[in-house]
């Protein structure tokens, strides 16, 4: 690829968590992001990037979702999986940097309304009391607080003495 912009990088990485059984839809892809990054990119740069990355041969459209294609897997395959997500996307980066599209792709367009409309429905999603499963659980802040339910044993009751 020639220019490689942040909001590729991102997509790459969100499509592949959103994609992990089958093609992820665009609502998948906004929750994604929004779990990766924390916020969502504006929707003209989301249908920039699903253009240039479809236009790389590295997304295609598979029915009503998105899924990457076997090179954009191995771009994206083999992260460490205790890198924090700053460094996932700088391994992508750098492997998109080194990647060079083979022959023509088939186009993929997605209106930009279409983006607006995924953007809003996450965020309404977000703001009602439904838990969204993407988001990990929250670590303790205290470890050595006891947990509730775990209690110390008892002691053993003293000895009498026989006088």
């Amino acid at each position: 690829m020639q220019a490689i912009h942040d909001v590729d990088v991102l997509l790459l990485l969100a499509t592949m968590l959103g994609a992990k059984r089958k093609p992820a839809e665009l609502l998948d892809i906004v929750a994604a992001i929004d779990l990766l990054q924390g916020n969502v990119p504006a929707a003209p740069k989301l249908a920039e990037a699903f253009s240039r990355l479809a236009a790389n041969g590295l997304l295609v459209q598979a029915g009503e979702g998105f899924s990457l294609t076997p090179d954009a897997q191995e771009i994206v395959n083999k992260l460490p999986k205790k890198a924090d997500t700053a460094e996932r996307l700088f391994i992508i980066r750098d492997k998109l940097s080194m990647y060079a599209s083979k022959g023509e792709h088939a186009a993929v367009t997605v209106e930009e309304a279409a983006v607006n409309a995924a953007i809003t429905a996450h965020r309404a999603a977000a703001a009602s009391p439904v838990k969204n499963l993407l988001v990990p659980k929250p670590k303790p802040e205290d470890k050595s607080a006891q947990r509730p339910g775990q209690r110390q044993r008892k002691p053993m009751p003293a000895r009498r003495r026989k006088d």
